[in-house]
């Protein structure tokens, strides 16, 4: 069985008018043969912004681009018929589907309701002003376009927690919609701000037993719709983690397979993660987000970061078997709100670091494969424009990852500046020494056992040309060449 190696195959700038279904369709044969195994879709369904919506901000979950609503029948990636030749050329070439699920809050609502709501301290949610006044507030979606067809569910008020925006008074804030529910938010959700139950749009009500039940209708039916391997969970610290411990098995119950689940949990601290994955029963695995930000770290930092500590307040280093490492994604590129770029420059050291190691699951950004330019406003109200460049090694690292990211490892973190790891191979596959430096030419001194003796190993990713053979004791100096990685494998396996 290859390893599991993850694609996110987007980007917040990803080109709209039904470009990407038509693209994935026509890479997936050449993805799986790179060693891709699993392709992380964005929102699959009709956003507020039609046409324009990257997807997040959620109106229909039932809409595929199948229906004429919020300006158009397509969404941005293309109409429902370009989705599923999409999916199923994934499937024919043997790759897992991942759908992006984003249940927290709704947006475009059809129509508005006249209804109560408190006033919210936006910095302290907890604080919430007792007194009640009525306002006029963006939460029916009646879906005319789509007239009932797959759900026949009307959404209202008494589906969400929370609004950001009222009209008559005309007010901008939090405020909590009076409902059933009326003693506070949701519990079990992230404790910034007090209590992070409300983000953005029509908060959804998961305490509503209607809401629940379409939720798990919607997964449901998606699995009936289409192939599916598994699921990536949207802005889970602000839904209460009851929901998806329920959600998630009923979906594999559903599917009849233990379908991948990987959620979005944006917060650099094992403790939370930690509490969080206790909450869930431990059924998925969160992104590594500790490491991200020591990659932007080393990435600005140069030689003066210290490479030992990279894998420090980790969770592939705390909790392995619950750990997607990432390198960048569509919210930490640049201009957008999690804005921490990896420096190019860094970004092969980096992937090396999570496609060749024993520990987590790994997730390919598009744009290092293929690169990515596009430009919008900055902070600062002007125009920026970006270019990503694609990273000329990372078909190979992923490549590499298949075929020599095999067998016991053991680590040489001995230098500030250069350290390296080895994947010992098994029985029946080879394994390989990886170098790597964020400073000048350097070369580790590697013992391979006397087993080992007279083996010539060459650099798979063509950074170096020489060869390097091991004496009678199985030792040798590895090169690397300033600011790069090398990935030394046998030169009969090559």
């Amino acid at each position: 069985m290859p390893q599991r190696t993850l694609l996110q195959a987007f980007h917040w700038y990803t080109p709209g008018d039904g470009y990407l279904w038509k693209d994935i369709e026509d890479k997936a044969a050449s993805w799986a043969e790179m060693g891709i195994t699993d392709v992380w879709l964005p929102p699959i369904y009709k956003g507020a912004g039609g046409g324009y919506s990257v997807g997040y901000d959620v109106y229909d979950l039932f809409d595929l681009g199948e229906f004429d609503q919020k300006g158009g029948v397509a969404t941005k990636y293309g109409d429902r018929a370009a989705l599923e030749r999409a999916v199923h050329a994934l499937e024919a070439k043997g790759l897992g589907v991942i759908y992006d699920v984003v249940f927290n809050h709704k947006m475009g609502a059809d129509e508005t309701e006249r209804v109560k709501v408190h006033r919210v301290n936006p910095d302290n949610r907890e604080e919430i002003d007792p007194e009640t006044f009525e306002a006029t507030v963006h939460t029916r979606f009646t879906f005319p376009g789509r007239q009932g067809k797959h759900s026949k569910f009307i959404w209202d008020a008494k589906c969400f927690s929370g609004i950001d925006h009222i009209e008559d008074p005309d007010e901008d804030g939090v405020f909590k919609l009076v409902n059933d529910y009326d003693d506070g938010w949701n519990v079990e959700v992230d404790a910034e701000f007090g209590n992070f139950d409300y983000l953005m749009g029509s908060d959804i009500e998961f305490r509503n037993k209607a809401v629940y039940e379409e939720l798990k209708y919607w997964g449901r039916w998606l699995l009936g719709e289409l192939p599916s391997a598994g699921f990536r969970l949207d802005a889970v610290k602000h839904i209460p983690a009851w929901f998806f411990r329920d959600w998630i098995g009923h979906m594999r119950e559903t599917a009849g397979k233990d379908l991948f689940v990987v959620a979005e949990y944006w917060l650099p601290d094992l403790e939370a993660l930690g509490r969080y994955l206790d909450l869930v029963d431990r059924q998925l695995m969160l992104f590594d987000v500790a490491l991200h930000y020591n990659f932007h770290d080393a990435s600005k930092g140069g030689p003066d970061y210290d490479l030992r500590q990279v894998f420090d307040g980790t969770l592939v280093a705390a909790m392995p078997e619950h750990a997607v490492t990432l390198v960048a994604n569509h919210d930490t590129q640049p201009l957008q709100s999690l804005e921490a770029p990896v420096e190019p420059w860094f970004k092969p050291l980096a992937y090396a670091l999570i496609l060749l190691r024993e520990q987590g699951v790994p997730c390919v950004f598009l744009p290092d494969l293929y690169g990515a330019r596009y430009t919008d406003k900055g902070g600062d109200g002007e125009d920026h424009d970006i270019d990503m460049p694609a990273i000329d090694c990372l078909p190979r690292l992923i490549e590499a990852r298949q075929r020599f990211g095999n067998g016991p490892q053991t680590d040489l973190f001995d230098d500030a500046n250069s350290i390296a790891f080895i994947r010992h191979g098994t029985a029946e596959a080879p394994g390989c020494v990886v170098v790597l430096t964020n400073a000048g030419e350097t070369a580790k001194p590697v013992d391979l056992g006397p087993e080992m003796a007279g083996v010539a190993f060459r650099d798979f990713l063509g950074h170096r040309g020489d060869e390097v053979v091991l004496d009678e004791a199985g030792c040798a100096s590895f090169p690397v060449n300033g600011g790069s990685v090398s990935v030394w494998v046998r030169a009969d396996a090559a």
